[in-house]
């Protein structure tokens, strides 16, 4: 049975900077430390950080290989990881394609997370990587291996090289162009104003939730005069908002439905308020604040609307390249959006307030950054107040 969960140490250098370069990556059960994995390979003449990139897309592309939904990645790396969580921009034009590959493949996982730990916590991918520098080098290893022998597996080419040292056809690749997306949450509807559990039922906007979501229109327009694509979640209160927009937009972007957009299943939950739920179901309330991996009796867990909301954003990048897509949704989508983007804990679903029609803004980059440029802007409505 493939794990579910898995944890994976990476490591890479040069001796030189750029040398003799290698890469290791280590993957393992979270839970017992048994080795699942190994990965090492020489690479060549490469720089410390191509080598450290070459040793974190080694390690992903084992746990993929394993069927791991979700991978929690450990490197002494302080420049992958705060590139990879999107905190630092790319400078070197010669680590964003190596960006782009480990972040193509942190899209096939349900979720990835990323830490850095001091070098000594990592001592097994920095033994198979100073094993394959040595290599590289010509030499014995002077780095004690690891027990167990590494499986080796082919290098991904080295892309981006230092200039003064890399191959005639090694050239600068150009800057990218950023993918923006406009999250926009639906109207108000009977529900959102009783402070209702609105999941699946098919509840439509009331009449200020229409005037909010022609308000909303007029300002995506004033945002984004020039729009790729209008996404919607299927029930009647998103496409009511998102048909709004389009036409605001001068009704040459037609709204298409995706179904992955849908709120999340509230199950027996449904239609009820908070202070009801707590009052009846008291013991599954706290289990679902306590963790995204629980559902509600009947429902889907955030975890489960993650995955599709993870799906969706994937889609749009490869779709719409540097260009700007609206996606109106609910609040349990948007949420886990902006969760990932940020880099934030699970606290944060259950702390950010999304009100009917607000608006967000993330730009996201085939290299992996991202920049939340706005969350829950909602100065469109303040005339209808």
């Amino acid at each position: 049975m493939a794990p579910r969960v898995v944890s994976m140490e990476a490591d890479g250098g040069s001796r030189g900077n750029p040398g003799p370069a290698g890469y290791g990556a280590v993957v393992r059960d979270p839970e017992t430390g048994e080795v699942l994995a190994e990965r090492s390979e020489s690479l060549g003449t490469a720089t410390n950080n191509v080598a450290e990139y070459q040793g974190l897309i080694a390690g992903l592309t084992a746990a993929a290989e394993l069927g791991a939904a979700e991978v929690d990645v450990r490197m002494d790396s302080k420049l992958v990881v705060e590139q990879m969580c999107g905190r630092w921009q790319i400078k070197h034009p010669g680590l964003r394609p190596l960006a782009a590959q480990a972040a193509a493949l942190v899209g096939r996982f349900t979720a990835v997370r990323f830490s850095w730990i001091p070098r000594e916590q990592n001592r097994h991918a920095d033994a198979l990587a100073n094993a394959a520098m040595d290599a590289a080098a010509g030499r014995p290893s002077a780095t004690a291996a690891p027990a167990r022998p590494a499986t080796t597996t082919p290098a991904a080419p080295i892309i981006g090289s230092d200039p003064a040292t890399a191959p005639a056809s090694w050239e600068p690749r150009p800057t990218f162009t950023a993918t923006r997306l406009i999250l926009v949450r639906h109207g108000e509807t009977a529900y959102t104003e009783q402070r209702r559990y609105s999941g699946r039922g098919d509840v439509p906007l009331s009449d200020r939730g229409r005037a909010q979501a022609r308000a909303t229109g007029t300002r995506v327009a004033e945002l984004a005069p020039s729009v790729a694509a209008v996404l919607s979640s299927p029930l009647s209160r998103c496409t009511a908002t998102a048909a709004s927009i389009a036409e605001a937009l001068g009704g040459d972007v037609p709204v298409r439905t995706e179904d992955d957009l849908i709120e999340c299943d509230f199950g027996q939950w449904e239609g009820r308020t908070f202070a009801e739920v707590r009052q009846q179901w008291p013991g599954e309330m706290d289990a679902w604040l306590a963790s995204p991996r629980i559902a509600p009796p009947d429902g889907e867990s955030f975890t489960q609307v993650a995955e599709r909301a993870h799906r969706v954003i994937s889609g749009l990048l490869t779709a719409y390249p540097g260009e700007t897509v609206v996606v109106v949704s609910h609040v349990s989508p948007i949420k886990l959006m902006l969760r990932d983007a940020l880099a934030a804990g699970d606290g944060f679903l259950h702390r950010l307030f999304l009100d009917a029609a607000g608006i967000s803004v993330l730009d996201m980059w085939p290299d992996g950054g991202v920049a939340v440029r706005t969350v829950n802007d909602t100065a469109h409505l303040a005339t209808l107040d």
